[in-house]
């Protein structure tokens, strides 16, 4: 689920946006319905800037779980394994459990939680009665690079702490600055030059405005 590629890598991605860019990209790729669909990020984004840790997490969380629908990436983007930009999972109104990730690592990244905190971590879940085992992905908030996470979810609504979500395995995890290894405290690599659909997305994101 997750393409290891080499290659020439983007600068790490920065927190920031540029809203006049986002604005028109947006419109661009998919006209008013999509813009509005922005501004309602941009309230969000502007109603908890100065509010406590706890509620950023869970107001983000819960943004991106009731806004955005599930739905498979070759339903939604013709592809079999599609990483989306916070602009283009707003846009399509639907995305992949990558999708809420980053988008919920962006925004929260822009309310100004230190990057190295927050990490998406790729685990093995197992689903409902019968422990059908899936790739997914849920997003980490970390107190310290040694904490136990707090895991942000689309599946699960409410935030918990990692020890409790006996459902996940997992596998590794990165952010922007780093990739781990299961459970490693040490980052192995650079995510951009081993996790191929990370650069891909992360160039689209600055070209979209994400600076």
């Amino acid at each position: 689920m997750l393409t290891a590629g080499l290659g020439l890598t983007p600068a790490p991605l920065q927190a920031g946006i540029n809203r006049a860019q986002l604005r028109e990209s947006m419109r661009q790729m998919h006209g008013q319905r999509g813009v509005q669909a922005l501004e309602d990020w941009f309230r969000l984004l502007d109603q908890l800037r100065n509010s406590d840790l706890d509620t950023q997490l869970r107001e983000v969380n819960a943004f991106f779980n009731r806004r955005i629908r599930w739905v498979d990436d070759i339903d939604n983007w013709g592809a079999e394994d599609f990483w989306a930009t916070p602009l283009e999972t707003l846009g399509q109104g639907q995305g992949d459990c990558e999708d809420y990730s980053i988008a919920k690592y962006i925004s929260l990244k822009e309310l100004g939680v230190p990057g190295d905190r927050l990490r998406m971590i790729y685990v093995r879940a197992r689903i409902g009665r019968s422990q059908i085992v899936q790739a997914h992905m849920v997003l980490g908030y970390y107190e310290t690079p040694a904490a136990e996470p707090l895991i942000l979810d689309n599946l699960v609504p409410s935030i918990t702490p990692a020890s409790q979500r006996t459902d996940l395995d997992p596998v590794f995890s990165f952010n922007s600055e780093g990739l781990w290894a299961g459970g490693s405290t040490q980052s192995r690599a650079d995510p951009l030059a081993r996790l191929s659909r990370w650069r891909s997305v992360v160039g689209r994101m600055e070209a979209q405005g994400f600076i």
